[in-house]
């Protein structure tokens, strides 16, 4: 064991590199499965049976096999069909259908958690149902969202690690590689654990500080409503009344 060792590889080019490539297919993952999880959800609340059927076939088959399974099959199987794809490619694209499914249901139980009476009310008051939705709907929807997907920012980092199965060079590839050169094993994970636990704790802080600022944000909508806001809130009551 060897603390020098260890350092040495913190500081390394190449964890550098595998590390930033871990993060870069983290947020990259993230953020096209947030889209999929947001058009996935506004899918649900749809009243075409079709568009129904096909997201719940979405969500069974992806929350239904695992994610490793997912990547190689996304992998090896797609360029039997002529869809030729980098492994960078084909571990993001499975890592942003995954994540999709997820993020769909934590998006649709803060869609829900709206109640449907302001919905009403918003469009007695003339507003479309696009305006409904995003003046009224998400902006609730995101104070409940938001803590469960943080917890999926982390999750995906750690998820990350499955797509050196098809040779992508992100952290734990490197620092498997690393040890199976020289049989350093324990000092080559630990310089990797030491970069997830650093990427770790810059998503926990940054989930902290928009929890923070969605807090503040509530707390200045407490003031006095303005008179729009008065007859939203009686025509809401008025509609859950009935």
């Amino acid at each position: 064991m060897s603390l020098d060792l260890v350092f040495d590889y913190v500081f390394s080019p190449a964890f550098f590199h595998g590390a930033l490539l871990t993060l870069i297919i983290t947020v990259i993952s993230l953020f096209f499965g947030m889209i999929a999880g947001l058009v996935v959800a506004l899918l649900q609340e749809s009243r075409v049976k079709a568009l129904q059927f096909v997201t719940l076939l979405y969500l069974w088959l992806f929350r239904g096999t695992p994610v490793l399974f997912q990547i190689i099959f996304i992998y090896n199987v797609l360029p039997t069909f002529g869809i030729m794809l980098s492994a960078f490619a084909s571990a993001v694209i499975a890592l942003s259908l995954n994540e999709g499914a997820y993020m769909a249901e934590i998006i649709r139980s803060g869609l829900q958690a709206v109640k449907k009476g302001q919905r009403t009310a918003g469009l007695a008051l003339g507003m479309s149902r696009f305006a409904v939705m995003r003046y009224i709907v998400i902006p609730q929807a995101a104070r409940i969202v938001l803590p469960p997907t943080g917890n999926q920012m982390i999750g995906m980092l750690k998820t990350s690690a499955l797509v050196s199965v098809v040779a992508v060079e992100e952290l734990l590839l490197v620092a498997n590689q690393t040890a199976s050169s020289n049989f350093k094993y324990f000092e080559a994970l630990t310089a990797a654990g030491i970069y997830y636990l650093a990427l770790t704790t810059i998503f926990m802080g940054f989930q902290f500080l928009l929890e923070r600022a969605l807090d503040r944000k509530r707390q200045r909508d407490k003031r006095p409503p303005v008179p729009l806001m008065a007859r939203l809130t009686a025509l809401t009551e008025e509609a859950e009344a009935r």
